[in-house]
């Protein structure tokens, strides 16, 4: 009987011990398995919509090249055309990250040159999306080129040097018309042709653009220092996690002649709508 009741206590004290450590290892179990919910909580940020870039010397159509390079029309030589339609590619080490493609043409009118440059951004920060990252770059770069935030509707013609337009123009204002080509104008309507052109020129001044990408800029810089004035118009924008950048100048050959701004500003602008609809297409 005494044997008996030794066997049966040994049993029931090995019965506990396992019973213990099936418990304690539930316990570490339940703590992995929080530990675990806690590391897959943060959820990392968004990648960016664009994977790849386009071919930049092929993101320009003749038809385009022929409008923002008139000179390459007058190429007589076959070779010589098909070369400067074919432009030259950027040198890149990694063409899913950054490319562009230069072209230049000299006419007998002036000497165009037109860059586009495509960058697609990649956020090394799991906190910060592609899309976050390349809006920090595109802000950078407006701020660096100095332009201006897009003032309230009506805000360039009530601030005007000359006055509303439909105002009465003062005397000092009707003095500084006295150059005008028609000395029979009246002051009303010199007034009027002052504002109208005050209003245009700030039109054509560097600004933000509205409708084209997430997000765009343009600006319009006149070269300094030469004889002939050479003029920049410079189109910036941002699709998503891509920012795109378009140069486009023209150095005329005639001294004292001064590029068109509002026709080069055109010229640039229309591209920068092709290229982003050609993004999201």
């Amino acid at each position: 009987m005494q044997r008996k009741a030794y066997v049966t206590g040994i049993a029931a004290l090995l019965a506990a011990l396992l019973a213990g450590c099936t418990s304690g290892s539930s316990g570490g179990d339940d703590i992995s398995d929080k530990n675990a919910d806690a590391g897959t909580s943060t959820v990392a940020a968004q990648p960016g919509k664009y994977r790849t870039l386009p071919e930049p010397c092929g993101a320009v159509s003749q038809d385009t090249l022929d409008s923002l390079l008139p000179g390459i029309a007058q190429i007589t030589d076959e070779e010589q055309r098909d070369k400067a339609y074919a432009g030259e590619a950027s040198l890149t080490y990694d063409t899913d990250r950054k490319v562009g493609c230069r072209w230049k043409v000299e006419s007998a009118d002036a000497t165009d040159r037109l860059s586009v440059d495509f960058e697609r951004v990649v956020s090394y920060d799991n906190a910060v999306s592609d899309d976050n990252e390349a809006q920090t770059i595109y802000t950078q770069r407006e701020s660096a080129a100095g332009i201006p935030q897009s003032a309230p509707p009506g805000a360039t013609e009530s601030q005007s040097p000359s006055g509303p337009a439909s105002g009465t123009p003062s005397p000092s204002v009707s003095s500084s018309e006295s150059d005008s080509p028609s000395d029979s104008t009246s002051p009303s309507t010199s007034a009027s042709g002052s504002a109208s052109a005050s209003t245009a020129a700030a039109d054509l001044q560097p600004r933000t653009l509205a409708d084209l990408g997430d997000e765009a800029y343009l600006d319009d810089r006149l070269g300094s220092g030469s004889t002939a004035g050479q003029r920049t118009v410079t189109v910036v924008f941002r699709t998503s996690n891509v920012v795109v950048t378009i140069e486009y100048e023209e150095q005329p050959m005639a001294m004292g002649t001064v590029p068109d701004s509002e026709e080069l500003q055109d010229r640039a602008q229309n591209l920068a709508a092709q290229l982003a609809e050609a993004l999201n297409g």
